[in-house]
């Protein structure tokens, strides 16, 4: 551009920075295919301690970070190391043959880990009077013709759990579903299964739904539109199966 009484002035454009690589990319795919098919203690040491042991440390520390998942009386070395302990002892389950990536099982491993652990530590903050002393107080204080004993009015946990992953293992095999319903369906069995890691009892109810919803769309690339509209066809299962279970 020339300006009047001036010399030509270069406008430069700002260009992007080179992205840095990646720090859990192919390579460590790899590695942890190689990690799972090691048949000595050995084997695995040297594969963990070359390839993966910085990644998974860079990851949890982003996790722990961009999610601010920090935990009451613990410095974030001590949650650190923790959540790589704990992910260690589930590393072995990730399944290759799933056409998964590790990066997304291990992160939405720690996340879970986290959240739960963080849920586990307010209930234990906020418990101020146990179920006992309540029961025992109300029992107490009651007149007693306003108490009502129930005989088999409740069903248990784990019953309930073990029947509806049954079901959806049979309609994911024997149903015509589409491909975002075969996956969801997939996806609510991983985490039935594995439930007593997740979903731990609180009362903060929208949390415990927060940290599910994550987990469906990590392990489906799902967006949560098409997650709600898949998920009816499961949700009739499992309200026919409470009222079975109850009748």
């Amino acid at each position: 551009m020339t300006l009047s009484g001036s010399t030509d002035i270069e406008v430069k454009r700002k260009g992007r920075k080179p992205k840095a690589d990646n720090y859990f990319d192919v390579r460590e795919e790899v590695a942890v295919r190689l990690f799972l098919s090691a048949t000595t203690s050995e084997e695995k040491n040297k594969i963990y301690n070359q390839s993966l042991r910085k990644p998974l440390d860079k990851m949890i520390s982003s996790i722990i970070r961009r999610y601010k998942l920090y935990r009451k009386d613990m410095d974030f070395i001590e949650i650190h190391a923790d959540t790589h302990s704990f992910l260690m002892t589930k590393i072995d389950k990730f399944k290759p043959s799933k056409e998964k990536k590790a990066y997304s099982y291990f992160g939405t491993i720690c996340k879970n880990y986290l959240m739960g652990q963080i849920i586990k530590d307010q209930k234990e903050t906020n418990r101020k009077i146990s179920y006992e002393d309540i029961s025992y107080d109300l029992e107490n204080n009651l007149r007693p013709d306003l108490i009502y004993y129930i005989d088999g009015d409740s069903i248990d946990t784990d019953e309930i759990i073990s029947s509806y992953i049954n079901e959806l293992q049979k309609i994911i095999i024997e149903e015509g579903l589409n491909e975002n319903e075969r996956k969801l369906g997939e996806s609510l069995c991983e985490i039935f299964v594995n439930y007593k890691s997740i979903f731990i009892s609180t009362d903060n109810n929208k949390f415990n739904k927060n940290i599910i919803l994550l987990s469906l769309r990590e392990m489906t690339n799902l967006s949560t539109k098409e997650i709600r509209s898949c998920m009816k066809k499961y949700k009739r299962v499992y309200f026919d199966l409470i009222q079975n279970m109850v009748k």
